[in-house]
C-alpha cells in the first residue's frame, strides 16, 4: 500500500462516548436527506416538467429535456469549485461550519426555483435564473458529500468505518426518496394544475427544510480526528496546494472510482425517467419503481459497508462496478416490458444492488486514502471533479443518444463502459483495510 495513505487509527475514534457516537450518525443522516432532497428534486423535474416550462425547443420534446439536463450538468460543473473552497474551509475552520453553510445554500436555491417564473411569463431570464439558482445548488453540493462523510468517519474505528461512514449516503438516498415521492404525490393533483403550480410545492418545501436542517447540523459534534488535527503546532495553511503536490496519486484514485459510479448512478436515477417518459410509460410507475429501489438501496448499502469492514474495501467495491455491467442491457429490456413488478426489478437489480455496493463502500474507501489535515479537500476536489465528467454529463449525453438513435443500445453500451471503468480503477487503487489490518481490528 501506498506509504503516502494514513488511514484513521482506533485511538483518536473510540475516545468518543457511544452515546456521543450514535448521535452524531443520527444527525448526520437527518443532515444528509433534508440536503440531497433539495438537490435530487433538480434532476426529478428536469425529467418530467422543466423541459417544457423553462426549455420549450421545437416539435421534439427530447430537445426540451436535453437543454434541461444541461442545466443538470451545469450543478456538477461548478461542484469542483465547491469542493476547493468548502475543502479548504473544511480543513481550515472545521466539518461542522460547512456543513451548515452549504444547507443554507442550497434549501435556500431550492425554495427560489419554486418562485420563478417560467419561459412563457419571463422569456430567456426564465431559464437563466434557473441556471444560477442551480450553480448555487452545485456549489454547496461540492462541499457536501465529503463533509458529512467525514463528520462520521473520523470519529469511528477502522473496523466500523465501512459500515457507520455508509449511513451517510443512506441518508442521502433517503432525500431523494423524499424528492421522488414529493414529487409523485403532487404530481396526483390534475395535469393542469400540477403543470400551472404544483410543481412548485416540492420546491417550496425546502423553507421548511432549511429551518429544520439548520437545528439538526447545529447538534453535530466536530469530529475528533479534525480536533486532534487542530491542536497541531504546525497546520498545513493551503491544504488544496498539499492535496496537489504530496497526494496526486491519491487524488486519481478519487476520481477513478467516482467517475462510473457517478455516470451510472444519473442513468438510473435520472435518464431512465426521460427514456421510460419516450416509450410511454407512465411517471406515477416510474417514480414509484426507483423509490422503491432507493428504500431498498439503504439496507443494501449498509449490508455492504459492513461487508467491507469484513472482507476489505476493494472487493466490495469491485462487485458492484461487476454489477453495473452485468444490469447495462437487462435494465432497458425490462423497462421496455412495460410490466409493472418486472420494472421495479430492473431499479433494485441496478439501484440498490449494483449501486448499493459503490454507495455503501465508498465514503471509507474514499476517506482513508488522505491524511486528516487535507482530507475535505481532497475528497471535494477528486470527487466532484469527476462528478462533472461522470453524473453530470452522462443524463445530457444518454438523451442526446437516444434523440440520436432513438434507441436505448448506445446508451447501454455507455452504461457497461461506466462500470469497466471503474474496475479499471481499482487496478490502480490499493485496498485501504488489508488482512493484517482487519485481523489487528478485531483483535482489539
Amino acid at each position: 500500500m501506498n506509504s503516502d495513505i494514513s488511514i484513521v487509527s482506533g485511538p483518536a475514534a473510540t475516545q468518543v462516548p457511544e452515546a456521543t457516537l450514535r448521535r452524531t450518525v443520527l444527525t448526520s443522516v437527518i443532515g444528509q436527506a433534508l440536503e440531497w432532497y433539495d438537490f435530487f428534486l433538480y434532476g426529478t423535474a428536469a425529467a418530467l416538467v422543466f423541459g417544457d416550462l423553462f426549455f420549450p425547443a421545437g416539435t421534439d420534446p427530447l430537445v426540451g429535456t436535453i437543454l434541461s439536463f444541461g442545466g443538470f450538468l451545469i450543478g456538477f460543473m461548478v461542484r469542483p469549485i465547491g469542493g476547493i473552497v468548502c475543502g479548504h474551509l473544511g480543513d481550515r475552520v472545521g466539518r461542522k461550519n460547512v456543513l451548515i453553510l452549504t444547507l443554507l445554500m442550497m434549501g435556500s436555491a431550492t425554495f427560489l426555483m419554486g418562485l420563478l417564473p417560467t419561459y412563457h411569463s419571463i422569456g430567456i431570464w426564465a431559464p437563466v435564473l434557473l441556471l444560477a439558482l442551480r450553480v448555487v445548488q452545485g456549489l454547496a453540493a461540492g462541499g457536501e458529500w465529503s463533509g458529512s462523510i467525514l463528520i462520521i468517519s473520523e470519529n469511528v474505528p477502522a473496523s466500523r468505518r465501512g459500515f457507520l461512514s455508509a449511513w451517510s449516503p443512506a441518508g442521502a438516498t433517503t432525500g431523494f426518496v423524499m424528492s421522488s415521492a414529493v414529487f409523485l404525490l403532487a404530481q396526483m393533483l390534475p395535469h393542469d394544475a400540477f403543470i400551472r403550480w404544483g410543481w412548485r410545492l416540492p420546491f417550496l418545501a425546502s423553507i421548511v427544510i432549511i429551518a429544520l436542517g439548520f437545528y439538526v447540523r447545529k447538534q453535530i459534534p466536530e469530529s475528533a480526528e479534525f480536533v486532534k488535527v487542530k491542536r497541531a503546532t504546525v497546520r498545513v495553511r493551503m491544504p488544496i496546494v498539499e492535496v496537489l503536490r504530496r497526494h496526486p496519486k491519491e487524488l486519481l484514485m478519487v476520481m477513478g472510482l467516482r467517475f462510473g459510479e457517478g455516470g451510472a448512478s444519473y442513468i438510473f436515477f435520472a435518464f431512465s425517467l426521460a427514456y421510460g417518459k419516450f416509450i410511454g410509460l407512465s411517471s406515477n410507475l416510474l417514480l414509484g419503481a426507483l423509490t422503491v429501489s432507493m428504500v431498498l438501496m439503504i439496507p443494501f448499502s449498509l449490508w455492504f459497508g459492513h461487508m467491507s469492514d469484513r472482507i476489505g474495501r476493494r472487493t466490495v467495491y469491485r462487485w458492484g462496478a461487476l454489477g453495473v455491467i452485468a444490469v447495462a442491457f437487462p435494465f432497458f429490456l425490462m423497462l421496455q416490458s412495460g410490466q409493472a413488478w418486472v420494472i421495479v426489478l430492473a431499479y433494485v437489480l441496478s439501484t440498490s444492488v449494483a449501486l448499493g455496493a459503490l454507495e455503501g463502500v465508498q465514503p471509507a474507501y474514499m476517506s482513508e486514502l488522505f491524511n486528516a489535515d487535507v482530507r475535505y479537500s481532497g475528497l471535494g476536489l477528486g470527487r466532484e471533479v469527476a462528478s462533472v465528467l461522470g453524473a453530470g454529463l452522462s443524463p445530457m449525453l444518454a438523451t442526446a443518444l437516444l434523440a440520436k438513435y432513438r434507441s436505448p443500445w448506445p446508451v447501454a453500451i455507455y452504461l457497461a463502459l461506466l462500470g469497466l471503468s471503474i474496475v479499471l480503477a481499482l487496478r490502480f487503487t490499493p485496498e485501504t483495510l488489508p488482512p493484517e489490518q482487519r485481523a489487528k481490528e478485531r483483535s482489539a
